[in-house]
């Protein structure tokens, strides 16, 4: 589930009220241990999707503090930020906020949010290494990861058998060997791999297998790094696949992928684990031949490994300006340590841990998303990525690739200057 990273503009009327109330608060204070109330803000998906766990974990922390009164207020993802914005500016803040783990960086680096004591939550110390990244800054953890969702490959099957390929590809060759029998079947009006050309989180999959990264940090200062060597290579791989498989329009994002997947005029997608089961919704598979006949297998990389992926998902946090910190603390590893955790994955999410992901490999249903998890990548947290996003640099040079109007060199190396502008900035 991908969740946009607001910009610091979003969240600059807040910053003088939070700088001004200092004071560390989190898990690692006792500060409100005995306050009478607490605040609990989350999206609409646990409200309507797992509302016995929310029960739970008040259950669980109302034994503990009998007469706590715990109150809880839900939101849709696209107006959460802007109600959560004008109330962090007030002195009457929620106690807990679910984030998704994207939006994290923003609002740490304006110091919106208490830093917690990791040794106070379940699994910490395996907590998936995207999602922890998600949570950290400058050294200090600001919030819990809840939950974690993946990316992986889906093809449909009847496509692939018509070119006597009956299994799914275990490595990078097996997979353009069959897509490229695909293509030469199905003609230069279909797309053997439909892969829209701004997507970022699959090009910087390749990025990432082949070495390099988007940026990297040093002494405390960021440097785009997407014209290295590593990066390169990857970036290269990444427009070859454009180039032989993607027949679409080559100006297109992700947004609508699984709606394009339903015309089928494509053979397979690379993308969010839910998103070929949408596609296949009777609403939105155009073709009639989706329908059980779509298959999640685990992406493999030109590396030779498994293509590392972008984990979405949700974090928890606490804001500074909480008068409950230590309550809210507990209130969160209730929710999602170790008994949230399974009732999550009883839910069809990945979990915040390594521990709780390996059990579910075992499991045909979810080995595919699980195994492609443990191999995963996150944004540079570095204080100015958020005007990084903002500005679509990624996109715009994923569209002069994909187009051809620049070289991948050029496109690289202007794409790194625009990054290094701000990427520093707070």
């Amino acid at each position: 589930m991908k969740r946009k990273l607001i910009s610091a503009i979003g969240i600059a009327g807040m910053v003088v009220s939070i700088a001004a109330c200092g004071g560390e608060g989190g898990g690692g204070s006792d500060k409100g241990a005995d306050a009478k109330e607490l605040t609990v803000w989350l999206t609409v998906d646990a409200q309507n999707n797992w509302p016995e766990l929310v029960k739970a974990a008040d259950a669980a922390v109302q034994k503990k503090h009998p007469g706590l009164k715990i109150n809880h207020e839900y939101y849709g993802w696209p107006d959460k930020n802007a109600k959560l914005d004008a109330v962090l500016a007030t002195d009457k803040v929620p106690d807990v906020v679910e984030m998704g783990n994207t939006e994290m960086l923003g609002y740490m680096v304006k110091g919106a949010f208490a830093p917690l004591d990791p040794a106070d939550f379940d699994s910490s110390d395996a907590w998936l290494d995207g999602l922890k990244a998600s949570v950290t800054y400058e050294g200090k953890t600001y919030g819990v990861p809840y939950y974690a969702g993946g990316r992986v490959a889906n093809w449909r099957k009847d496509v692939a058998a018509s070119v006597g390929v009956k299994t799914p590809p275990k490595t990078y060759k097996e997979l353009t060997a069959a897509l490229d029998k695909i293509q030469k079947k199905q003609g230069d009006k279909f797309s053997a791999w439909y892969q829209p050309t701004r997507d970022w989180y699959a090009a910087m999959s390749f990025v990432y297998d082949a070495g390099g990264a988007i940026a990297t940090e040093s002494g405390g200062q960021w440097k785009a790094s997407l014209s290295s060597p590593e990066s390169l290579k990857g970036l290269k791989e990444f427009k070859n696949v454009v180039d032989r498989y993607m027949h679409g329009d080559k100006t297109k994002d992700e947004s609508d992928r699984y709606i394009v997947y339903g015309q089928g005029k494509s053979a397979m997608i690379f993308a969010a684990a839910w998103e070929g089961a949408t596609a296949e919704d009777p609403k939105n598979d155009k073709s009639g031949k989706l329908k059980g006949n779509l298959e999640n297998f685990v992406m493999p990389g030109p590396s030779g490994k498994n293509m590392p992926v972008f984990l979405g998902g949700s974090d928890l946090a606490v804001p500074v300006k909480s008068d409950a910190p230590a309550l809210a603390a507990e209130w969160i590893n209730a929710f999602a340590g170790s008994s949230g955790q399974k009732g999550l994955m009883a839910k069809g999410n990945l979990p915040n841990n390594k521990t709780d992901l390996a059990t579910l490999k075992n499991d045909p249903k979810t080995a595919v998303p699980a195994t492609a998890a443990e191999s995963n990548w996150f944004v540079p947290m570095a204080p100015g990525w958020g005007q990084v996003e903002k500005a679509q640099i990624l996109q715009t040079m994923l569209q002069s690739i994909g187009t051809g109007k620049k070289s991948v060199e050029a496109a690289a190396k202007e794409a790194d200057a625009a990054i290094d502008k701000v990427i520093n900035t707070k």
